[in-house]
């Protein structure tokens, strides 16, 4: 159950980097191979749990056999309520139990290799400054008021009639006209929030960079790194219509 990655780390700089890693790989599962995740969860099978590597791979498997497990196990038999629920909800309820597991085993190696109260502090600062799995899943990060004012035109904007395809260039996000001239001011103030990443990419969770390339999804209007849904700026120009995997999963599923 370790992705082919065999390592302890020790450091709190170790540890947040296999946090990471482990993340990245459950929020792939949950959103952009979210077809394959749910197929993979089959009720019929036994307990399956939903396992994320420091190499930012994912896979659904059968508890450890050992007694204790050599890590923190997941939550046991996600598959079993796959049919009960609402996608959503049941993407949510994983969603949940994956961030309770990332923060057991990162405090597992905490315990494990002794760290102090101001590692173990300095630990969950860094943790806590990344949006959670739910957060990702759900699209419901919360933000700071003028981050919220921000975020409000920027999504005024994917309605404007003609702008099909939305996609970012390094540095800038496309941004409403202001009515009049006084608030030109006001949103330069709010350019310069969203160029500070206040833009999270639906599929991997970070932050919006100034030298990457975003596209938004024109059904569930989320933004994604142009590397996390393999689109090129080049490709985006020739798309009238862009979905998100996770959203031509849904219309594809009967």
């Amino acid at each position: 159950m370790d992705g082919g990655v065999q390592y302890n780390p020790r450091t709190v700089e170790e540890v947040f980097r296999d946090f990471k890693g482990r993340r990245a790989g459950m929020i792939k599962a949950l959103t952009t191979d979210v077809a394959e995740f749910y197929q993979q969860c089959d009720p019929e099978k036994e307990n399956l749990c939903l396992y994320g590597f420091p190499n930012e791979l994912w896979e659904v498997n059968l508890p450890a056999e050992e007694v204790p497990p050599e890590l923190p196990e997941p939550a046991l038999g996600i598959n079993f309520a796959r049919d009960g629920m609402q996608e959503k909800d049941w993407l949510s309820l994983v969603a949940v139990h994956s961030d309770a597991w990332l923060l057991s085993v990162a405090f597992y190696f905490g315990a494990r290799f002794g760290f102090d109260k101001a590692d173990r502090k300095r630990l969950f600062i860094m943790i806590n400054d990344l949006p959670t799995i739910f957060e990702v899943v759900t699209g419901t990060v919360k933000k700071q008021p003028k981050e919220k004012s921000s975020v409000s035109n920027h999504s005024s904007n994917k309605s404007k009639p003609g702008s099909k395809v939305r996609v970012s260039e390094p540095g800038k996000f496309p941004k409403a006209q202001p009515k009049d001239e006084d608030e030109v001011v006001d949103e330069e103030e709010e350019e310069e929030e969203e160029e500070h990443g206040d833009t999270l990419c639906g599929a991997c969770g970070e932050n919006y960079a100034a030298d990457e390339f975003w596209i938004c999804c024109d059904i569930c209007e989320k933004w994604f790194h142009g590397k996390c849904v393999k689109i090129t700026p080049a490709r985006a120009e020739h798309i009238k219509q862009y979905k998100c995997p996770s959203c031509s999963n849904k219309r594809a599923r009967p």
